[in-house]
């Protein structure tokens, strides 16, 4: 029981991780010598400079999102441990593993408005690609889902 308890943390950490880095890191598009993301578009070259992001709808729905699946998800750890010492004998974890499924909810919508919407901000050409922190978004939506879900399948033992 110990090792699944330390698993199932070791997993939210790691889409809280994933979150954190997703939402800071500049690289969600990336072309050449320019980089955009939520917050700053920069471009490198002999000199490094950064521009405040634009403030279309869609992408402050981007910046919403991501903020409320950080929020979701630290909340859905806070109340682990929480519910960890106080739940009953043969409790299930559902506020946990509801706060925690919101998260994901928040973090695919976001990656997915971003996905269809990008092109409205920076025009697509052959040289632009996605960077790594759109990627740990994609990849944080199904843990922090799987997680959701194991908090709602288990029940507390003593």
């Amino acid at each position: 029981m110990l090792l699944l308890l330390l698993g199932i943390i070791v997993l939210h950490v790691t889409v809280l991780v994933l979150l954190f880095v997703s939402t800071i890191v500049s690289q969600w598009l990336v072309n050449g010598g320019h980089t955009a993301d939520l917050w700053q578009n920069c471009t490198s070259g002999s000199v490094f400079h950064c521009l405040t992001s634009s403030t279309n709808e869609w992408l402050q729905s981007v910046q919403a999102m991501m903020i409320l699946s950080i929020i979701f998800s630290v909340l859905s750890l806070f109340l682990f441990f929480c519910q960890l010492f106080t739940l009953t004998k043969g409790g299930r974890f559902y506020v946990t593993g509801i706060f925690q499924i919101l998260a994901g909810l928040c973090v695919m919508s976001a990656a997915a408005i971003f996905t269809v919407r990008h092109t409205d901000w920076h025009q697509a050409s052959e040289d632009t690609s996605y960077g790594f922190a759109y990627i740990l978004a994609w990849l944080a939506f199904p843990l922090a889902l799987a997680s959701g879900i194991v908090y709602v399948i288990l029940r507390k033992r003593e």
